[in-house]
């Protein structure tokens, strides 16, 4: 990046027009996609109310899905497990999940639960009913909220956190030494802010394979050192990701001890151990890819490598910037200060890397969000824009920064300069005394030793035209260290919700199983019909339900209400449906009086259309009245 005060006013700004370009082209066109698995079917549906005992349970999800032995439980109504043996996929395919229930099951309701884990590594759970004859009162018991509001689950999130702090440490103190400053190396504090990241990563890495399968499962948190448990998350993608992390991250230190070793003194070496760090880093961003949002979805062989370039961007940015704070804030014995050349360096790194994050940023959010609707009406949505909010004020603090090391800069240039001249001895000169130099002191004259006195203008005097130019660096210097703490802060703050939004089921997810739920869930078909109760001004109503009011099999409700809007009960009610454009029916509902209403569960309409309904009510032992009026009734959907 340039240094210069121009381009230093004018890069945020027109990043933050790209921005909104480009957001306003990729939201306002996106399609459908998938990620976080949601239940698309189940059979029985939900509701549902069968005339004989289901063999099977069987759910669809809309993405593929693995599971325990305990992932799907058939509950009574006495609230005792009616599946004997664990969950299998049907017919190989990988985004259902089947259990096979008990021989006889007793008439009343049945609740399924399950809890299964989507392809991008995430839990999700829910449950629904469906009833054997009739319903019933129902003892089962199932957990409902957020799968990850359980202890493990907090925890599994908090060690997630520390993971990423890990990485961004890592990778942007690494990147740092090898691209900015190679004798950055040798001071303390960066080598420990090195050693930290590295021990942040393994750490957590280690206790997320352990709370992996209590994760997925809801277990306790004692079951992590479960030998059959750790087993099977070894099994699975984001196990075999976590075991490949610590695998690269034990082959790094070997390497990184016997690197300093053998290489501490010598030179020419720095491109190898830049493509080396280069692909180490790469490999470490591919095992968070590879079993998160990126491997679900749409467009996976392209999201993948986007993803690695994000985590990439933002650890060298993040943890860049760490570094740099460190360094200005610290002072050796020595009086060594990190040299304006490696700000620059930095700087320029920086941007590329807030470029990249940008543009990696718009696509996955694109690819995860899905329209403008969303951004306010889901909680993936809402914390992306929080996500948002946080970039542009980074890219505010950036632009100061940017002005700060460029004022830094030109102060450096000149004193540079000097300090090279005054350390060049003259060919023909004789031995001369080698003297102190404050940086940004000025020339000595010709002739002049560069430790002699000068005569100087009254007022005026070598202190004076040493000091100012010093002075001012370190201003800049300060003034740079506060815009690089308030940037970093802000930094951490962008991998907060970063990381809230990598456990948070993506937009287009959400409004899927919205849409899904919508689908299966039935849909009535309510009339309201009055009729005279045989005494003066005394109008009742009768309501029918039927449920879902489609062709097939339908559930049928009726409610007798007085004029005042109470209850009544009456000695009989019948209901019968005809079709008269095909002469069908009359269809008896046969409906029974069950305390407070009458219904049935077994009508079935052979065919759509506009279907009359006759309803006869008997007010009193020798009184009944009989009503019409009609109802459209729908076909299957699909």
């Amino acid at each position: 990046m340039h240094t210069g005060p121009a381009r230093a006013v004018g890069t945020p700004l027109t990043a933050l027009a790209l921005v909104v370009a480009v957001f306003a082209l990729v939201l306002g066109g996106a399609g459908a996609a998938f990620a976080h698995a949601g239940l698309s079917g189940s059979d029985p549906a939900d509701g549902a109310v069968l005339k004989a005992a289901p063999q099977y349970v069987t759910l669809t999800f809309t993405e593929s899905v693995s599971f325990s032995e305990d992932s799907l439980r058939v509950l009574s109504p006495q609230n005792e497990r009616v599946n004997p043996r664990p969950a299998r996929h049907v017919d190989g395919k990988d985004n259902t999940a089947r259990v096979e229930l008990s021989g006889k099951l007793p008439q009343g309701t049945y609740t399924v639960a399950w809890r299964v884990v989507s392809a991008d590594g995430h839990p999700i759970s829910g449950a629904f009913v469906f009833s054997n004859g009739k319903p019933s009162e129902t003892a089962a018991v199932v957990a409902t909220g957020s799968p990850d509001d359980t202890a493990v689950g907090r925890l599994y999130g908090v060690f997630r956190y520390v993971a990423y702090s890990g990485l961004a440490l890592l990778v942007g103190a690494a990147a740092f030494v090898l691209v900015c400053w190679r004798e950055a190396a040798r001071v303390r504090p960066v080598r420990r802010l090195l050693v930290l990241g590295w021990v942040a990563l393994t750490a957590s890495t280690v206790a997320l394979l352990l709370l992996r399968g209590p994760y997925e499962t809801a277990g306790r948190l004692t079951s992590a050192f479960d030998p059959a448990q750790l087993g099977r998350t070894l099994t699975g993608r984001p196990g075999g990701a976590l075991v490949a992390r610590l695998v690269l991250l034990a082959a790094a230190a070997v390497s990184l001890r016997w690197v300093a070793r053998r290489t501490a003194d010598r030179t020419g070496l720095g491109g190898r151990l830049r493509w080396a760090g280069a692909l180490f880093a790469s490999a470490l961003a591919v095992t968070w890819a590879a079993a998160e949002h990126a491997s679900a979805g749409i467009q996976v062989a392209l999201a993948v490598p986007v993803a690695v370039l994000h985590l990439l961007a933002m650890g060298v940015w993040l943890g860049g910037l760490i570094t740099l704070l460190l360094l200005l804030r610290r002072r050796g014995s020595d009086g060594q200060e990190i040299p304006a050349s490696a700000i620059g360096r930095f700087s320029a790194l920086a941007f590329n890397a807030v470029a990249v994050l940008v543009a990696t940023g718009v696509y996955q959010s694109w690819r995860q969000v899905g329209s403008w609707e969303a951004l306010s009406t889901t909680a993936y949505g809402k914390t992306l824009l929080v996500k948002i909010a946080a970039v542009v004020l980074v890219l505010c603090a950036a632009s100061f920064s940017r002005r700060w090391t460029a004022r830094l800069g030109h102060e450096a240039s000149p004193a540079t300069a000097t300090a090279t001249a005054a350390l060049m001895p003259a060919v023909s000169a004789p031995e001369r005394v080698r003297v102190a130099q404050g940086v940004g002191a000025p020339t000595p004259a010709a002739g002049q030793e560069p430790g002699g006195a000068a005569e100087a203008p009254a007022g005026d005097g070598p202190g004076d035209t040493a000091e100012a130019p010093r002075f001012e660096a370190d201003a800049y210097r300060r003034g740079l260290r506060r815009m690089v703490t308030a940037e970093a802060v802000l930094g951490v703050v962008v991998l907060v919700v970063t990381t809230v939004l990598t456990g948070t089921q993506p937009s287009r997810a959400a409004g899927e199983r919205v849409a899904v739920a919508s689908a299966a869930e039935p849909q009535a078909q309510v009339v309201t019909v009055p009729f005279d109760m045989g005494t003066a001004n005394h109008q009742g109503t009768v309501q029918i339900t039927l449920t879902p009011g489609r062709v097939g099999e339908n559930t049928v409700e009726a409610v007798v209400y007085t004029p005042d809007g109470g209850l009544a009960t009456v000695p009989e009610l019948r209901l019968s449906l005809t079709q008269d454009a095909l002469g069908i029916g009359p269809l008896d509902a046969k409906l029974k009086n069950l305390k407070g209403y009458w219904a049935a569960y077994d009508l079935r309409l052979p065919m759509p259309g506009v279907w009359t309904l006759n309803i006869t009510v008997r007010t009193t032992d020798i009184d009944q009245v009989t009503v019409r009026d009609t109802v459209r009734i729908t076909s299957l959907p699909g």
